[in-house]
């Protein structure tokens, strides 16, 4: 039965015909119009002529068209579409929302998150925000039909189109071009949030780099190392660097913060170095390069791959390593060395759904100092204060700082309610603190203990518009990049450094540079790559430390 015979009501609804061309300027419109709201506030906001904006933004957008253009081609264009469409889409959910720059080390640091970690981020209103600005233009684009040309007819159209929008674009780029170099050179962060060009050319960088990073081999580091004298007491040393997770400095009552978020700490007798940097922004950065001796303007991805690193050097000094995760992973700081996952664990005292306290390496820290025989080192890998779920990081009696944001959906809590979840996630990391160096003062009879603690990177809550980390280390704020750092020593080490001079160098710039020579010179260790003005006791240890 044909549709010609079939009830008026009943005819099937007529599919809208589109012609290659226009499908695919109409989409890259879309694009630049609705799914870049952070490029275009950040323009108004660094543009000193609105005339300049405007002749840089029709330029943007005619080189934007004729890449579209170009790609216009049959079987391709709707998929493409489709494929921009969802692209663009989640990165201006966080590039708007959270002030997140997608670059390659935000790539990275997304590729090595967990699943419960990454469910925190797919909230009801990230889906319903995929589903108004991805799949109803796919769905659209889908149900249009596309009208090609015959190919000589679609060559020439295409190449004409093309030839025009770049002319205008070219015309734009002269009459603004002292305003555009001007911006560009100065806010280079504008650029970085052009959506979905930047995330998808990053995207396809990360990829290509990681192929490349598989055949990469650790070149050996430190293989002279050696415990250069025994204790005094001839007891083993034994170090745990707690490596912290997000906690910034800003919020710490150690550095002057107005609430006290350090109540158990400031009453311990710890050294806190107040002006301490980070090496990166994000996880995958900071881990790595904190325990290498590349230091943060020696530091890229490839060259912390390249060498071995801290652990390393230990483990040529005959010294015990092991590493204790509640996180993301050690970043392949531990790739050649113990390694235990609590979080793989999901012990039901202290995990839910393979996200657990930080607790629950504490209560194994007693057991794991009664075995020590030898010269030890153990880094605690915390999940500290990860966002955005801050609400879960700590146990109802740490919600000190009330009312609290309890739930992931930063948006629909004010500033001052993410601010109290936060630093209450500071005041649990004060206690996990507090009760690892009481554990290690408990056994003290047997062992010559010490601790180190420093955060990987800080956060922004709401600062600037910016929310959660990750931010281009050249334009990060330094909420995400000033770090706390604290030093605890047993009375034996303690014994042997001028504590006058160790507080004079508190109070002086530290960074994550000094962990890998500072961790050195804690466990005595000689070797041709320490380096003693990294050493943030080195200028202060008393003859019986060399």
């Amino acid at each position: 039965m044909s549709t010609d015979s079939l009830p008026q009501t009943a005819r099937p609804l007529a599919r809208p015909r589109i012609g290659s061309i226009t499908l695919a300027i109409v989409g890259a419109l879309y694009l630049i119009a609705f799914t870049n709201r952070t490029f275009w506030s950040r323009g108004l906001a660094y543009f000193d002529s609105r005339l300049a904006l405007a002749a840089f933004g029709l330029g943007l957008t005619c080189l934007f068209c004729a890449l579209t253009v170009t790609l216009s081609v049959k079987y391709v264009l709707k998929p493409l579409f489709v494929f921009l469409f969802f692209s663009a889409a989640a990165g201006s959910w966080f590039m708007d929302g959270f002030g997140t720059i997608i670059d390659v080390d935000m790539i990275r640091n997304a590729a090595q998150t967990t699943t419960s970690e990454a469910g925190h981020l797919v909230t009801p209103a990230f889906l319903l925000h995929m589903a108004i600005f991805g799949l109803v233009p796919s769905l659209l684009v889908c149900w249009v039909r596309i009208e090609h040309r015959r190919f000589y007819s679609k060559l020439r159209w295409n190449l004409l189109t093309i030839s025009l929008l770049l002319l205008v674009a070219l015309a734009c780029g002269i009459s603004a071009a002292r305003s555009v170099a001007a911006v560009t050179r100065l806010h280079k962060d504008m650029m970085l949030t052009l959506n979905p060009i930047l995330p998808i050319g990053n995207a396809v960088a990360f990829a290509l780099a990681s192929e490349a990073d598989k055949n990469i081999v650790a070149r050996p580091l430190g293989t002279d190392a050696h415990v250069a004298a025994r204790t005094p007491s001839g007891k083993p040393r034994v170090l745990v660097i707690v490596t912290g997770e997000t906690a910034r400095a800003e919020n710490f009552s150690l550095g002057g913060y107005g609430r006290q978020t350090n109540p158990e700490l400031s009453q311990l007798d710890i050294t806190y170095f107040s002006d301490t940097s980070s090496c990166g922004t994000a996880t995958a950065v900071s881990v790595p390069c904190m325990f290498s001796n590349l230091t943060r303007g020696g530091y890229s991805h490839r060259a912390g791959l390249a060498s071995e690193n801290l652990l390393d050097v230990f483990g040529h000094a005959g010294i015990r390593t092991e590493w204790w995760d509640n996180n993301t992973g050690s970043k392949g700081v531990a790739n050649r060395t113990v390694y235990k996952s609590f979080s793989d664990a999901n012990d039901p005292r202290y995990c839910k759904d393979h996200e657990c306290l930080d607790e629950g390496m504490v209560a194994q820290l007693d057991d794991w100092l009664a075995g020590v025989k030898g010269d030890s080192v153990l880094v605690v890998h915390q999940l500290g204060s990860h966002g955005p779920a801050y609400y879960q990081r700590y146990p109802a009696e740490f919600a000190h700082f009330t009312p609290e944001c309890r739930t992931a959906e930063l948006g629909n809590c004010s500033q001052e309610d993410i601010v109290n979840a936060y630093d209450n996630t500071l005041l649990y990391t004060d206690h996990i603190l507090a009760s690892i160096i009481n554990a290690l003062k408990a056994h003290q009879d047997r062992v010559v203990p010490a601790m180190i603690y420093m955060s990987d990177h800080g956060e922004s809550l709401g600062e600037h518009g910016l929310y959660l980390h990750g931010a281009p280390y050249i334009v990060a704020p330094s909420q995400q990049t000033h770090v706390p750092f604290v030093l605890w020593q047993g009375s034996e080490m303690k014994a042997l450094a001028d504590q006058d001079c160790l507080s004079l160098r508190a109070s002086k710039p530290a960074s994550h540079d000094d962990l890998f020579h500072t961790a050195l010179g804690l466990m005595a260790i000689q070797t041709s790559v320490y380096e003693p003005k990294l050493d943030v006791l080195a200028g202060c240890r008393r003859g019986a430390a060399s």
